[in-house]
């Protein structure tokens, strides 16, 4: 008779000790939390995480030994926030070239550059945004010298050094660099635009590999424009004019494809073609002073009244150009409850920076907290929507957030030793 000698040696192993038994997953249990998501209002809350998910949604009182208990103590506790539309990762400083990987300003690639590659986990705003309760984001290409920015990438703020969920998350058009690449000239980009999505869908209808016969479109346009004729990612269109929001919806209801609008200053006027087209719009709810003709129909309640439209919408904040989201968490708290001052609802504010992103990007690994999901959440010290306020505890994947960031061992080592005490 053969003997399996591996199976012998792995008894024999077990027998003195050598191999243990698999370790049984940490079981936490958080009590006493005030559930808000957009959806649910309720307190004294028992919400049980297990291997990295929620595993239920109650008001039981745990057994202590059965796990570890987190008392919330009545604070609010939400879904984890998902930055819209965010440049962490691929920047850290605006003015060292060697830290900004956003962009491409010249060379092949053009439409089909990828974020992706670009993503350095050990960014030092990766690290903030996860302390400051981010736990997903879409990363998107700044303008280049192409009509088309490249792709962006969804991204999971979870430990190790691969980040990136979805590489080819949507293709992006760059704003004025996209104008400015067509020749200055907004009418020769939309017909550019046009131009590139009719060539990919006689590309796509024909199935001919790029170039083909007297295209304007270049070979890389095409094959970046492929996933998006195919309706696996949407094209992501920077427009703030109403006219421009409603020729982004033109391409969506002639070319049969999905549309996103980010900036959409305007979109309250062109919310009858947004619900028509099923077209979503990420929008900065800072927005209202005229700071270019872009901007001179944005007003703060712009947020409400698409949402009384029924336009699904969600919250990027980039202080008007002034910085990249470098405090994503805290600008899209205090955005979002700017909407709410100006005529928002509370559970909408708060889904537009935490499971609407999702929604909008199709990323559909975030629906919210409910068993089953992954366990990412945040225990807020206050009112979410409250800028003094802060995470108390943070979930990413069931994993308690370490608190401890460059920026505090800094502060801390340089710290003077009589404010130490």
């Amino acid at each position: 008779m053969k003997v399996n000698l591996l199976w012998v040696a792995m008894f024999a192993l077990s027998a003195t000790g050598v191999i243990a038994a698999p370790a049984t997953a940490e079981t936490i249990f958080i009590t006493n939390a005030h559930l808000i998501d957009g959806v649910r209002d309720s307190r004294d809350v028992t919400i049980e995480i297990s291997d990295g998910k929620v595993v239920a949604i109650g008001s039981d009182n745990p057994d202590a030994s059965r796990g570890t208990i987190i008392d919330a103590h009545g604070q609010p506790v939400t879904s984890s926030i998902y930055a819209a539309a965010t440049q962490i990762g691929i920047v850290e400083q605006g003015g060292a070239s060697d830290t900004d990987d956003r962009s491409v300003a010249s060379g092949p690639l053009g439409a089909t550059y990828e974020v992706a590659y670009s993503v350095d986990p050990n960014n030092l705003l990766i690290q903030e945004a996860r302390v400051q309760g981010v736990a997903r984001a879409m990363l998107f290409p700044g303008g280049g010298s192409d009509i088309f920015a490249g792709s962006g990438a969804l991204i999971y703020l979870r430990d190790g050094s691969d980040l990136v969920v979805k590489a080819n998350g949507a293709l992006f058009t760059g704003g004025s660099s996209s104008i400015a690449a067509a020749g200055d000239s907004r009418g020769a980009f939309w017909q550019l635009i046009r131009n590139a999505l009719h060539e990919a869908r006689l590309s796509k209808s024909k199935k001919t590999d790029p170039p083909m016969v007297n295209q304007l479109a270049s070979g890389l346009q095409l094959k970046a424009l492929r996933p998006v004729m195919d309706k696996d990612i949407p094209l992501a269109i920077w427009a703030n004019r109403e006219i421009d929001i409603r020729s982004a919806a033109g391409l969506a209801r002639d070319y049969d494809i999905k549309v996103v609008i980010l900036g959409g200053a305007e979109a309250w006027r062109a919310s009858d073609v947004l619900v028509g087209q099923d077209i979503s719009v990420v929008i900065d709810p800072l927005d209202e002073l005229p700071a270019s003709y872009e901007l001179v129909g944005a007003r703060r309640d712009n947020a409400a009244l698409l949402d009384k439209a029924g336009v699904r919408f969600a919250f990027m904040v980039s202080g008007q150009g002034i910085y990249l989201s470098y405090n994503v968490g805290p600008a899209l708290r205090e955005g979002a409850g700017i909407a709410v001052a100006n005529g928002l609802s509370y559970a909408a504010a708060l889904r537009a920076i935490t499971t609407s992103p999702g929604e909008i990007w199709g990323d559909e690994t975030t629906r919210g907290l409910a068993p089953g999901v992954s366990a990412d959440l945040v225990i807020w010290d206050g009112d979410p929507l409250e800028p003094s306020s802060a995470p108390a505890h943070i979930f990413v994947g069931g994993k308690m957030v370490s608190r401890e960031t460059r920026q505090i061992l800094l502060r801390n080592r340089y710290m003077p030793a009589a404010l130490k005490q």
